[in-house]
């Protein structure tokens, strides 16, 4: 028998405790827990070292937002963890990280906002905290099949949030598209976060002309600041400039799938 290997990511140790017995109940489930995103990631690190990697994530919808005063789920997170991670962020770095892992987001209420940004960062399901066990191994399994799973509650909801994220995402790549090839490429270094005099050395130009070619970016995007350049750069798909790529790169736009019906 195949076994499904489960990690639960939640703060809330009660919780996670319970979930992780219930599962473990099931014959073909292996199933493991984390009190936060960096445990989280370090447990997926050494389970892939190990050969067994994981296969199928649960994460809290509010992971990191922990104000109850309860202590958390084992394993507790080292002090250098303490810094929050909200569960979404969490999906989308394993998407990014880890693309044969599945992620899926249980939530305290319905949110079709929330669940809409989830799907957005790679998540393939939302489920309700009080769903039934069989409800959940139901999401589980099917997600390994590649299965796209919300709550018919929120279906219009969150079609309706990912069309407006849709056309937000169009209007912004008309923008970026209307700037030229170097600009374009001074964009991908302010998304990546370089100032100036560091783009200035990047793109063998005077700082001069890099200021220039900034001021140029805001105009045509129609912004007043590079946080909200960086911002529309990054709902059109615009990734940083990377490491290996000099003035001569070509530009990256990321590009992401489509919801599975």
């Amino acid at each position: 028998m195949a076994r499904i290997r489960v990690l639960v990511v939640d703060d809330h140790r009660i919780f996670a405790e319970s979930l992780a017995a219930a599962l473990a109940a099931e014959p073909d489930v292996d199933v493991s827990a984390a009190g936060s995103g960096p445990a989280a990631l370090r447990a997926l690190e050494r389970a892939a070292a190990e050969g067994r990697g994981y296969d199928v994530l649960l994460v809290d919808a509010e992971l990191g937002a922990l104000t109850s005063g309860e202590p958390p789920a084992v394993p507790a997170p080292r002090q250098e963890e303490t810094a929050a991670v909200d569960g979404i962020a969490l999906v989308a770095g394993v998407r990014a990280a880890r693309p044969a892992v599945r992620s899926v987001v249980l939530a305290e209420k319905d949110d079709p906002r929330a669940a809409a940004r989830a799907l957005q960062a790679g998540a393939s399901g939302w489920v309700a905290k009080d769903c039934s066990l069989q409800r959940l191994l139901s999401v589980i399994r099917g997600v390994l099949r590649d299965e796209t799973h919300l709550p018919p509650a929120l279906l219009t909801g969150v079609l309706r949030e990912l069309t407006a994220a849709r056309k937000h995402r169009t209007d912004s790549e008309r923008l970026v598209e209307s700037l030229t090839p170097r600009e374009r490429e001074v964009l991908r270094c302010m998304v990546a976060g370089l100032g100036r005099k560091a783009v200035a050395e990047r793109l063998f130009l005077s700082p001069h002309t890099v200021r220039t070619h900034m001021q140029n970016v805001l105009g045509k995007l129609g912004v007043h600041s590079t946080l909200a350049a960086v911002a529309l750069a990054r709902r059109a798909g615009v990734g940083p400039v990377g490491p290996e790529t000099g003035a001569s790169g070509r530009d990256v736009v990321e590009r992401g799938g489509q919801l599975a019906q």
